[in-house]
């Protein structure tokens, strides 16, 4: 008999965790799982909502009126568990997480299962409802029957907080290596549509315009590389706040380096995007674990990063790992792996198989289903 998972996020729209629960969802074993969507708020322009609709996945939307439109929405919510009366209920992010226990006393033979994303909650980030509803997290992480946390980085960190260690796992991300794979064709269609001739190095940064992919710290490493070479050019691939992008655009004319950087906004063509790129740059100073990185490298792409989250995890080089908000050790890391491919060309091939080896989707929906399956046997609260 098929168990009933339902995932609740709260919406679809393109980014890293949306990303990774459309994957894993389309890749489940539908013989085993009968799976259901439910969104707090329907995607927009750049929505993933399309990709599960063509799979066969049902996907609910239940309607949220913004941040305080809270007992109508959740008895909606109520009201369409009741009808899938759901063996598992998966959340995926921090208020998903939070109603799965407010949920259990009305569904108290569903198992409730909890998605952590990040490796850090910085208070100084979030306004007081982000902090309140991470400290309701720390005190009802302990009701939940299994946490699952996608890097080792975020498992150390949530233990710090008082998570249950015998309910959590890591479950690292799956990179579709179907999609996301080397294709000249696209590289020398991308790079005409930039300008970008064939023997420049291309060096890209691609994240949401958000404080915490430190745009300003690659920005400052790429001034320094100008100083070195003018056969470089940048491009940062991602969508924000459009005050956020005005600031970062004044940066780069302050730092003179305007005409070498491409503002890119972000696309549904990614793994194009990527193969356009001789080399991939990561400046955040805060991960989980980084999709960027490990989707570049399935197209072989080479990648310096900062040493956050399990992004050093991921590229298994001490060569390529700098310490975050550092521009100068950015710009010599850089510098090295420009010199490495220019000298010896790049092992694309060899690049590609970490990512293959190590995180597939094939391993991400293989340890899924056998923690989502322990489940039925054995309940992780005892």
């Amino acid at each position: 008999m098929k168990k009933k998972i339902v995932f609740l996020i709260r919406d679809l729209n393109y980014g890293g965790a949306e990303r990774q629960l459309v994957t894993l969802v389309k890749a489940l074993n539908k013989e085993y799982f009968d799976i259901t969507v439910l969104c707090f708020y329907a995607g927009g322009s750049l929505s993933l909502d399309k990709e599960l609709k063509d799979n066969g996945i049902p996907i609910i939307y239940l309607e949220k009126q913004g941040r305080w439109h809270l007992f109508g929405f959740f008895w909606r919510l109520v009201q369409h568990l009741q009808c899938i009366d759901p063996d598992v209920l998966h959340g995926y992010g921090g208020t998903p997480n939070l109603l799965t226990i407010f949920l259990k006393p009305f569904f108290p033979s569903t198992y409730m299962v909890w998605g952590l994303r990040n490796s850090n909650s910085d208070s100084n980030f979030y306004d007081w409802l982000g902090n309140l509803i991470f400290k309701l997290e720390c005190i009802l992480s302990h009701f939940a029957n299994l946490i699952v946390v996608n890097s080792y980085a975020g498992r150390t960190y949530y233990l710090t907080h008082g998570f249950p260690i015998k309910k959590m796992m890591v479950i690292s991300n799956g990179i579709d290596i179907e999609l996301f794979q080397p294709d000249l064709e696209a590289r020398t269609k991308v790079r005409s549509h930039w300008g970008i001739s064939q023997d420049t190095i291309l060096i890209g940064l691609v994240g949401r315009l958000d404080l915490r992919k430190d745009h300003p710290t690659f920005l400052k490493a790429a001034a320094l590389l100008c100083e070195e070479s003018q056969n470089v050019h940048f491009v940062c691939v991602g969508s924000g706040s459009e005050n956020y992008a005005r600031e970062l655009d004044e940066l780069a004319h302050q730092l003179g380096i305007s005409e070498k950087v491409i503002w890119e906004k972000a696309r549904a063509d990614m793994p194009a995007i990527y193969n356009a790129l001789d080399i991939i740059a990561s400046s955040s100073y805060t991960e989980g674990f980084p999709n960027v990185i490990g989707e570049a490298m399935a197209c072989g792409v080479p990648c310096v990063v900062t040493d956050v989250g399990d992004s050093a995890l991921i590229v298994a080089n001490l060569d390529v790992i700098v310490p975050p908000k550092n521009p100068e050790a950015l710009q010599t890391a850089i510098e090295k792996l420009i010199e490495r491919v220019n000298i010896n060309g790049c092992d694309r091939t060899k690049i590609r198989q970490r990512i293959v080896d190590h995180f597939s989707v094939a391993k991400l929906v293989l340890k899924t289903e056998a923690a989502l399956l322990s489940l039925s046997h054995e309940s992780l609260s005892k």
